[in-house]
């Protein structure tokens, strides 16, 4: 019988796993992309928006949106802009791999919101996973923080604001997908990416930023992080995530940021040394601990 059910189980496995390695390199085409953070931003949910419009033309995916649930997407959208314009500023001052193991730490704050909001129970591990994400933080980044430059600092900040604007969108994506059951997912990500994509579109008129893409190798960056990140990568991961446990999900999750952080250090040549590889692990750990630190009502 449990060979049976975990024989069932393996295609949704590979299907987060899947989409958790593809979503891993969104750091690296940022960063080949070479263009302002709001513009690679841009191009990723506008990208993903025509990659989506055509998924949900084929499925004939399109659904009746009420003022509330038209509210929630544009809220949806807003937080996923700030999201991807934080994380990708990041990456420009502290490398895709530190960027996007600090923008995970919107774990802890998703816990704590539970924990406060809806009365969810924490757990002992979570108590120890934030003390132990700090001290695996300050090992990869330094533990003199005064002696980084002021530039590493801000990336650092923005990371951590990547969290906090990462968790708006999913608690608003939750909420999107609870009160919209008839809704599949191709279509609800795409009325967020085209949200984004205004809010986005606006900030760059406002800043002046271009919306020429520069050359060849900018195209085809943007174009990946649009077509894999934004749509392949999320629908595989959405599509099998309500089919495996929460915890273990988490934990196949967690190759997103550690691959991220091995292909900065492989293809840009992040100098790490022993400490650092310990922080990132220590780091990772205890994000899992807090992936699994609170539990629903009782």
């Amino acid at each position: 019988m449990t060979p049976n059910h975990s024989f069932h189980r393996h295609p949704d496995i590979l299907q987060v796993l899947s989409g958790a390695f593809l979503i891993s390199f969104s750091g690296i085409w940022v960063k080949l992309a070479d263009v302002p953070p709001s513009t690679s931003a841009f191009y990723r949910v506008f990208l993903g928006f025509i990659f989506l419009l055509i998924a949900c033309l084929w499925r004939r995916d399109f659904m009746k949106l009420t003022a509330d649930r038209l509210g929630l997407i544009v809220l949806c959208g807003l937080f996923f802009a700030l999201d991807l314009f934080c994380w990708h500023a990041s990456i420009g001052y502290i490398g895709p791999g530190l960027a996007t193991i600090l923008g995970n730490f919107q774990v802890f704050i998703l816990a704590l919101t539970g924990i406060l909001l809806f009365g969810e129970h924490i757990r002992p591990r979570f108590l120890l996973a934030i003390p132990l994400a700090l001290s695996g933080l300050f090992l990869v980044v330094g533990i003199n923080w005064n002696a980084l430059s002021a530039e590493y600092r801000a990336g650092v900040y923005l990371g951590l604001a990547t969290a906090v604007c990462y968790s708006g969108f999913l608690l608003t994506l939750r909420k999107i997908q609870a009160d919209g059951r008839s809704y599949s997912f191709f279509f609800a990500l795409m009325l967020i990416s085209l949200s984004s994509s205004v809010f986005l579109g606006g900030q760059m008129l406002m800043a002046g930023d271009p919306f020429v893409i520069p050359d060849i190798k900018s195209l085809i960056s943007l174009i990946n992080l649009g077509l894999f990140s934004q749509t392949i990568g999320w629908a595989l991961i959405a599509n099998a995530m309500p089919r495996i446990r929460a915890s273990f999900t988490g934990l196949i999750l967690l190759v997103q940021p550690s691959l991220a952080f091995v292909w900065d250090v492989l293809f840009f040549r992040r100098p790490t040394d022993l400490l650092n590889w310990a922080g990132v692990i220590i780091t990772l750990t205890a994000i899992y601990l807090g992936l699994t630190g609170s539990r629903g009502k009782d």
